[in-house]
């Protein structure tokens, strides 16, 4: 039998050159603070129902907020922020509620779409009730404007006070063709939020994805969850922020719909995927309304510290989000809490985890250790945004950030899975740690998803911040690749942002998020105490930022 902990254990006895300074004298510094018991714990206390799915400016916020201040407190950490142990960011409310159909005007004869089932929209601008009357509808391909890939899917289009309809994903998705972008791997370029920044970039006036199980890598029922519930941004007042009047997903089949009352066909999707291609005059006009009322509020980050005995002003930073989509439309056994417990209850309480263990190293860390529990990650990453463009630890003395979206709550894997292969040097101090404990790390097997785009640490990538984003393996002890493997696509396809996303005691032995949360753990000691920075590799887009920056 593979027996992945002990190997880990007897590794942890030998003390490896370069691992750790030499301060370390014991390897298993810290180690022995991981607790099963103690993880279980958290992620019951924080999916449990009367957490109410833990959405911001509700609530379950308060009660969460109050649960982790009084943890790390209790914990024996310092506030993060000053006095401290909060980061207010200030956030707008805003319910979009949009009529039930959609009128579309076509040459062929009108019809009309049916809100929820073909399509779903919302507003991100918060000033305004907003209507489409007699809006022109433009099919602008995938939507993208890429210089470097010699790529614009708008050159020669007018979309000015328009509605677009672009795909999901990116041009090399279908094809498999790897000089198209990055083939199956997705670019930022293909995340949808790109695509709803760019068509406000082009000035126009509302932008609709058309949605694909595949290349989204979520089923449409996903966005379905949030129809007509409210949505928080930023608040942006006054920054002079572009948006669009109307955003949202509409099905494959409508957008067929739309192409078939043109004249067309869904060859146009096919074509789509051509370098050059040149969308043709859909010749349909859109009607439709949403009611829109908004509130500003303040959500809350929750920071605590370890301070550093030698470098104190050099930071790593451990990342998991709080938040989850609180109470929304039932399932069909009646259930409306939407728990979040595998997502992301998970990594909050993993980050306790880790905190107890810093804590309890008899030798203190050198580098300051950030434990940063984010707010409104299932909103569009906004707490991490917030905190990147209003760092408390500027970015030019934060050496890493590792995040946690996720953990393996069942048992120990031979695998642990990175996400966003070949990005900075945090990827070989995992594989050294891994290996050395005998098991080995692989990659994420749909990178047409666009993981690395999805989670906290991708706003500390954009700031230059070398960042590490890990995911439970496959791998399964004594089980194998074929099971793990049908345990993800299980959670992905019936518990992923659903109300049965459930805590369950009998099963959940989190023995696979212990083992992970060590490995984490090692990584970041490391670094606590060497003297060198972990950097990006020469390969990666986000090595010219922190390049400029230093």
């Amino acid at each position: 039998m593979y027996r992945f902990s002990a190997i880990l254990s007897l590794y942890c006895l030998v003390l490896v050159a370069g691992c750790t300074s030499k301060k370390t004298a014991n390897p298993e510094d810290g180690l022995a603070a991981f607790s099963a018991d103690s993880l279980k714990q958290d992620i019951a206390m924080l999916a449990s129902d009367s957490f109410m799915g833990r959405k911001p400016f509700t609530a379950g916020e308060t009660k969460t907020i109050d649960y982790l201040q009084k943890a790390f407190a209790a914990i024996g950490l310092e506030p993060g922020n000053g006095s401290s142990f909060l980061q207010a960011v200030p956030m707008v409310s805003i319910l979009a509620t949009a009529a039930p159909d959609m009128k579309v005007k076509a040459a062929k004869g009108d019809f009309t779409l049916k809100a929820y089932d073909d399509y779903i929209i919302w507003t991100d601008k918060p000033d305004s009730n907003t209507s489409l009357e007699h809006t022109e509808l433009v099919f602008a391909g995938y939507g993208v404007v890429a210089p470097e890939y010699n790529w614009n899917d708008y050159e020669g289009l007018d979309v000015k006070g328009k509605v677009v309809m672009v795909m999901v994903n990116d041009p090399g998705f279908w094809t498999g063709d790897t000089t198209l972008f990055k083939g199956k791997t997705m670019t930022y370029y293909g995340r949808w939020t790109y695509k709803f920044e760019e068509a406000a970039r082009q000035g126009a006036k509302g932008c609709l994805v058309i949605h694909n199980t595949k290349a989204a890598g979520y089923p449409f029922s996903v966005q379905q969850k949030s129809f007509n519930t409210s949505r928080l941004q930023l608040d942006n007042r006054g920054k002079g922020i572009k948006n669009c009047d109307v955003i949202g997903w509409i099905t494959e089949t409508a957008a067929n719909t739309l192409f078939k009352a043109a004249g067309f066909d869904s060859s146009l999707l096919v074509k789509a995927n051509r370098p050059g291609f040149k969308a043709p005059p859909l010749n349909l006009q859109v009607s439709t309304t949403m009611k829109v009322t908004a509130s500003y509020n303040k959500s809350y980050n929750v920071i605590g510290r370890i301070t550093g005995t030698k470098r104190p002003d050099e930071v790593v930073i451990y990342t998991a989000h709080w938040d989850h989509l609180g109470i929304g439309r039932p399932d069909a056994t009646g259930d409306s809490i939407y728990n979040g417990a595998l997502d992301n209850a998970t990594g909050t309480a993993g980050l306790l985890e880790l905190a107890r263990a810093f804590k309890s190293m008899a030798t203190k860390p050198e580098r300051t250790l950030i434990f940063l529990s984010v707010t409104a990650e299932e909103q569009g990453l906004l707490g991490s945004k917030y905190y990147a463009e209003n760092p408390v630890y500027p970015a030019n003395k934060t050496t890493a950030n590792i995040n946690m979206d996720g953990l393996n709550r069942y048992t120990r894997t031979k695998d642990i899975l990175v996400i966003g292969e070949g990005q900075s040097d945090l990827e070989d101090y995992l594989k050294e740690e891994v290996e050395k404990a005998g098991g080995y790390i692989s990659f994420d097997t749909h990178p047409e998803s666009g993981y690395y785009y999805r989670s906290d640490h991708f706003n500390f990538a954009k700031a230059g911040i070398p960042a590490l984003y890990t995911n439970a393996g496959i791998d399964v002890i004594g089980k194998g690749k074929a099971y793990g493997q049908q345990l993800e696509d299980d959670y992905t396809a019936h518990n992923y942002h659903q109300p049965s996303d459930h805590f369950d005691a009998n099963s959940w032995t989190v023995e696979g998020a212990i083992s992970d949360l060590k490995l984490l753990f090692l990584v970041g000691r490391r670094i606590a105490f060497e003297e060198k920075w972990p950097q990006w590799k020469p390969s990666s887009e986000f090595k010219a930022i922190r390049d400029k920056k230093n």
